[in-house]
């Protein structure tokens, strides 16, 4: 049973009140109650708003299930069911072309393109791994991964490994050849590096092994140095992103290496989305505490975590900044920590965290903006070394909203917060998650909706997709997954966003982003991919790791983004009638084993996610796939899963029994994959009693009447029921 207070006309639970009043009020110059009476005003005003948007999405869902019903017998009419989505308001008129105004934008999010870290913000050691991934060791990531081919055959051992360090040492040269190259010579030829002093200042030269002396190419690249007495370090920058070559003859690498490099650190997490949404399980008051405490923790830049790591007890902190001296001889500093932005939920969900007066839950989002934006104000009011935002601002990223009516509405939310709180205006900005079907194909409508605050749209192919199945339910039988990547749709979407993103001003103010690599053991897959994220001329891509976040800043070394946005900027973005065309399987004819084999590989990994969201409450975790290849996960994998099946259920492709068979079989091989994991409830011992394999059955069995496919009522309702079974 919840404790709650009564606060006002509200109906709060009490640790939640207890956290806002004793923890996240103070320091402020918010008092509790005039916190309390700004956010029921704020409810009065806007709780009906949202749910009134709600409505409409059912009403137009509705509306394009009438219309697919009444035309399933006729072959797919592009022209009529576009002028159909614009007669029911689905689709908007785009407007005049414009540019974001937006003002007061960190460095981080404007100027500097880089990896991106998403992360769950209530798993305190998670983020404090993301918060610190903004320097990253590329010996590391080298050496311990399989990002180089040649290393194959030279295992890595417990002990350390001359000749593998070789391989990493020369790889390493090669990639500064090509990010700082010397006006002579390769980095790999170089003896020493050398800080001559001058008249004025200083300037760098590099001794060859040849005895020849040299200089970089680019002698700016050059922006700073420090030195102990073990150690001296190199800062360089390259595309506006920096790279330290640490240099100690003394160290295992500095040894190997010819110019004593001990290694060679890549700035690298340049921001970081702290995680509320679908990486969390946050289903009571008692998780969005959590929620909230760390974030809290890190805008105050004094969470710490503490875990045992080999047998030993460690405490990690926050990084502190990184201090240098030009060659002017001027001291500086660096951010030591990634810029951190905060995911809230969308518009559908509502929460028993606080009731109205009325005894109603409240739309959670409206909870998450409020709360969210008060524990960044610790960070407003900061100095040293643990600022946040260096120009004053709170960045929150907004998923799942589905056209521009819903983005304005987020713009309103947030000018709300800002009078309750009495921040300036647009002092909250706005992220915009680019991954439901309506905001796609209104895209440039939605940016203006959001034109003073938007400083982040990206693409999310799983989620999108997902929405891209529901929306068209009743078209038809969709496409194996595999075969959905490769239609005209999804190109058409990834390519729209990038230059709707560019037409509207965001080059130099804004991050235009792209999805998740998902399988962080496979880094060299990644490193021979993941460059084509820079080249579509995206200055943000997401990340599973630190370790990823340092490999794919090499892509942003060798790719020039604002070179490729700037060859990007004139092209047109006519390709709308793709983008609606939906991935049918038309005359495509599967035969029984291709049909068995998708079921297959959606069931496991559906049960594989949901066992543990729902038994541990792990919102994102790395989860073996069928082939036993670990991907990480989150609700977005569990939405297009979950809704590929039903659909397949709703046009006969398989049957019911079918799909039961393949869930009972693939719990076998899930509690199999798990079996070491001494927290962990086997479904297939039985199936009745296990709530995890019911929720697996919700989301299939009753995936149509899902409102718009998500995961979050059914993992909701399912989660809170184990959590009073184990109490």
């Amino acid at each position: 049973m919840i404790q709650r207070v009564s606060v006002g006309g509200l109906q709060v639970a009490a640790e939640l009140n207890e956290f806002i009043n004793h923890e996240a009020c103070p320091g402020t110059g918010i008092e509790p109650a005039q916190f309390w009476a700004g956010f029921e005003r704020l409810l009065d005003k806007l709780g009906d708003k949202n749910r009134g948007l709600l409505q409409k999405r059912d009403q137009l869902q509705a509306s394009i299930d009438a219309w697919h019903q009444a035309h399933q017998d006729q072959p797919f009419d592009l022209a009529d069911y576009k002028r159909f989505l614009y007669e029911i308001g689905y689709l908007t008129p785009e407007g005049d072309d414009f540019s974001i105004e937006v003002a007061g934008v960190d460095d981080e999010i404007s100027r500097i393109a880089g990896p991106q870290l998403v992360v769950p913000v209530n798993n305190a050691r998670f983020a404090l791994n993301a918060v610190n991934a903004r320097w990253g060791s590329l010996y590391n990531a080298l050496y311990g991964t399989d990002a180089i081919s040649d290393l194959d055959e030279i295992t890595g051992t417990p002990s350390f490994n001359p000749e593998r360090a070789q391989k990493v040492i020369e790889w390493a040269a090669h990639f500064l050849d090509q990010a700082v190259p010397l006006q002579q010579g390769s980095h790999q030829d170089v003896q020493a590096y050398q800080i001559e002093a001058m008249e004025q200042g200083a300037k760098l030269v590099m001794l060859m092994r040849d005895g020849a002396v040299t200089q970089l190419a680019r002698p700016a690249q050059w922006v700073g140095f420090n030195k102990t007495d073990d150690e001296q370090t190199i800062l360089l920058r390259n595309h506006h992103l920096h790279l330290e070559i640490q240099i100690n003859p003394k160290a295992l690498m500095g040894q190997v290496s010819r110019a004593g490099i001990q290694d060679i650190m890549l700035e690298a997490a340049i921001s970081t989305i702290m995680d509320g949404e679908d990486s969390v399980a946050a289903v009571d008051a008692e998780d969005k505490v959590k929620v909230y405490r760390n974030w809290l923790e890190l805008m105050q830049g004094k969470l710490e975590a503490t875990f045992d790591k080999g047998g030993r007890m460690v405490t990690r902190r926050m990084h502190p900044d990184r201090c240098y001296t030009s060659p002017q001889g001027e001291p500086f500093r660096l951010s030591g920590r990634s810029l951190m932005l905060v995911r809230n939920v969308g518009h559908l969900m509502t929460t028993d965290a606080i009731l109205d007066a009325q005894g109603r839950e409240i739309p959670e989002g409206l909870m998450d903006a409020m709360v969210t934006s008060l524990c960044a104000m610790h960070d407003l009011q900061r100095s040293g070394d643990y600022i946040n935002s260096r120009q004053g601002s709170i960045y929150i990223v907004k998923p799942k909203m589905h056209g521009p009516e819903e983005v304005a509405f987020t713009d309103e939310l947030f000018g709300a917060v800002e009078q309750v709180l009495g921040l300036p205006e647009n002092t909250l900005k706005m992220g915009l998650m680019d991954e439901e079907r309506r905001t796609s194909v209104n895209l440039k409508a939605c940016i203006r909706a959001a034109s003073q605050r938007l400083v982040f749209i990206n693409t999310g192919f799983l989620d999108r997709t997902g929405d891209e199945i529901h929306t068209s339910m009743e078209a038809g039988p969709v496409l194996r997954k595999g075969a959905i990547k490769q239609q005209p749709w999804i190109t058409a979407y990834e390519n729209r966003n990038v230059i709707i993103g560019l037409q509207c001003g965001l080059q130099g103010k804004a991050q235009i982003g792209k999805g998740m690599w998902p399988m962080p053991d496979e880094m060299r897959q990644m490193l021979a991919t993941k460059q084509a994220h820079p080249f579509a001329g995206a200055n943000c891509a997401w990340v599973p790791s630190p370790t990823a976040a340092t490999l794919h800043a090499i892509h942003y070394h060798l790719v020039d983004v604002t070179q490729r946005q700037n060859a990007l900027v004139m092209q047109t973005d006519d390709n709308l009638d793709e983008l609606l065309t939906p991935p049918l399987l038309g005359d495509v004819s599967l035969s029984t084993e291709e049909i068995q084999a998708e079921l297959d590989n959606n069931a496991q990994g559906i049960l594989g996610y949901v066992v543990r969201w729902i038994d541990q409450g792990v919102g994102c975790s790395k989860v073996p796939d069928i082939n036993q290849i670990g991907l990480m996960e989150d609700r977005a994998t569990l939405r297009i899963s979950s809704q590929h099946i039903a659909n397949w259920l709703h046009h006969g492709v398989c049957t019911s029994e079918q799909v039961m068979e393949t869930l009972r079989r693939m719990a076998g091989i899930v509690d199999q994959q798990n079996q070491q994991d001494p927290h962990y409830r086997p479904m297939a011992v039985n199936f009745t009693d296990s709530i995890a394999f019911a929720a697996a059955c919700d989301l299939i069995f009753k995936g149509g009447e899902q409102p718009n496919g998500y995961t979050e009522p059914v993992l909701h309702e399912r989660r809170r029921q184990m959590k009073q079974k184990l109490c």
